[in-house]
């Protein structure tokens, strides 16, 4: 017999399987273990196949079951697709926003907007990845994502929300005691801050012309995988960081941080940016509502500058 909820259905089917049981699925959900059952059991009646062997301890998928899954995602992707692309032709901001950034531009400038935007739309939800990998709204079914630095050719649909520039910067306390650099060289006998993991994520490479550590006598004295973190190490006087200035901007505006003035700044002729990336042409009402309420906080010029 043909099953009216087959898209519910399958669904439920993937979720089962990815999670390996029907309890976990259920709880995922959000209904009762024999909700699930009974909606699998309508698969399998529809399709006139067993796809999953049942047993006291564990699932496992019949070669039935093994096929369907490997077609399932394809197609509730693209009916998520569909539906999203659909719905952006409404209006109304609601439903879920599934965004991914860096941690620390998401606690700075992310959720401020969306706090506010939430204010003005309360039928939005929103699941916010804060994560130093490249996330990508393809794979990780997101409404979007926002990266920093030079764009590469993805194929994703990019909306600049600023300019980015790197800054050499150090404390008040930490230059009285050890000089102002003003040469490259100069550089090289200072005490650096070093972003831990990344592969150079900063670009002390484009300074000194070669990575830290390598070859050379120039070593960081503190190295860690959190912008926050370097920013409060350069503030205390721990050393010389390079750090982008939507994270020092404001310290260098008020005086915490001293901007190191060297070599007219080569290291920033080429220009990079915050991107907000997604895959669908048409965004979505609240993808459109959270892209101008970022851009809000930010300012133009930024509130960084």
């Amino acid at each position: 017999m043909k099953d009216p909820r087959f898209a519910e259905h399958l669904a439920v089917f993937v979720d089962v399987v990815r999670h390996g049981s029907f309890s976990a699925a259920a709880r995922r959900r959000g209904q009762t273990p024999s909700a699930v059952v009974r909606q699998i059991d309508t698969l399998e009646q529809s399709l006139g196949v067993t796809l999953l062997v049942r047993s006291t301890r564990a699932l496992g998928l019949t070669d039935a079951g093994e096929r369907l899954m490997e077609r399932a995602q394809p197609l509730l992707d693209q009916l998520a697709d569909a539906h999203a692309e659909v719905a952006a032709f409404d209006g109304a901001v609601a439903g879920t926003l599934r965004l991914a950034c860096f941690p620390t531009f998401g606690k700075r400038y992310v959720i401020p907007a969306l706090t506010k935007m939430m204010r003005a739309h309360p039928h939005l939800r929103i699941e916010l990845d804060l994560t130093e990998r490249l996330a990508d709204p393809v794979l990780d079914r997101l409404d979007a994502v926002i990266r920093i630095g030079q764009l590469a050719d993805s194929g994703l649909f990019a909306t600049r929300l600023a300019d980015q520039r790197r800054l050499l910067v150090a404390s008040q306390d930490y230059l009285t005691d050890m000089g102002m650099p003003d040469s490259v060289e100069a550089l090289t006998q200072h005490r650096l801050i070093e972003k831990l993991h990344g592969a150079d994520l900063l670009g002390w490479a484009d300074i000194l012309g070669r990575r830290i550590g390598d070859g050379s006598s120039t070593h960081s004295v503190f190295r860690c995988d959190d912008f926050e973190a370097m920013r409060l190490a350069a503030v205390g006087g721990m050393g010389v960081a390079l750090l982008p200035d939507w994270v020092v901007g404001s310290d260098v505006n008020d005086g915490s941080l001293i901007r190191i003035p060297l070599e007219e700044e080569a290291w920033n002729a080429t220009p990079t940016g915050v991107w907000l990336l997604r895959a669908l042409a048409q965004p979505s009402a609240r993808l459109r509502a959270a892209t101008a309420a970022i851009k809000e906080i930010i300012g133009n010029p930024p509130i960084w500058t």
